[in-house]
């Protein structure tokens, strides 16, 4: 236990400065993105959006806006495809590079998400929870995280949701640290290109036992 909340501390520590140095260094690419945005199509810059976060408190994320204004409604479990007309023309490419998610570095900062962790979902999905997947909420959402780096939008919400509970159960920095690593292999082939191809085997005999232990009696 003790080895996990020095973890947890390191984590933090690198979350601060890893963002730090993301806001500080690409700042000029964030303006110059800024400004093909609203050249592009009419709107705000960001996209703030309520998300649950760790233990469900409610918080803002930060996102560049790559979809037209007006189109923020969407259905439980599903995601937006890649040639969904509500995209924007500029937003197809910060959507497949991931660039849209990078303002959530100010999430970071102030202590509302990780760079790594189970990505924060649209509040009605809580709806859904059961007590097994409650526990995706039991740490920081993240930037990133293991669902997204083996399928993510490829994979059933079922699967993002035993990956995500993985992860909480079975945190390590070294954990973290191969999410990362495979994360930019993600920007730079796509997430297809790891399908069924999971860094952790959920399937284990002590994994399944671990689940067992931790359901109330």
């Amino acid at each position: 236990m003790e080895n996990k909340k020095i973890q947890k501390t390191v984590k933090r520590i690198f979350d601060i400065l890893a963002s730090s140095v993301v806001l500080i260094l690409f700042l000029p690419i964030w303006i110059l993105i800024a400004l093909l945005i609203k050249i592009t199509s009419p709107g705000p810059v960001l996209f703030l959006q309520d998300r649950p976060g760790l233990h469900k408190k409610i918080f803002k994320i930060y996102k560049l806006r790559t979809m037209k204004t007006g189109s923020e409604t969407m259905i439980k479990g599903q995601e937006v495809g890649k040639n969904d007309e509500r995209i924007t023309s500029i937003g197809k490419f910060l959507r497949r590079s991931k660039i849209d998610e990078v303002p959530q570095v100010l999430n970071v900062l102030k202590g509302e998400m990780s760079l790594v962790g189970p990505r924060p979902e649209r509040i009605a999905s809580l709806e859904d929870y059961t007590y097994e997947i409650a526990k995706r909420l039991k740490m920081n959402p993240g930037m990133t995280g293991l669902a997204q780096v083996s399928g993510n939008i490829h994979l059933s919400l079922e699967d993002r949701y035993k990956l995500d509970v993985y992860y909480v159960e079975h945190f390590s920095l070294w954990l973290d640290l191969k999410i990362i690593i495979r994360t930019v292999g993600v920007v730079l082939f796509g997430e297809d290109r790891y399908m069924n191809k999971s860094i952790v085997e959920i399937g284990r005999p002590e994994v399944a036992a671990s689940k067992e232990e931790t359901v109330p009696k």
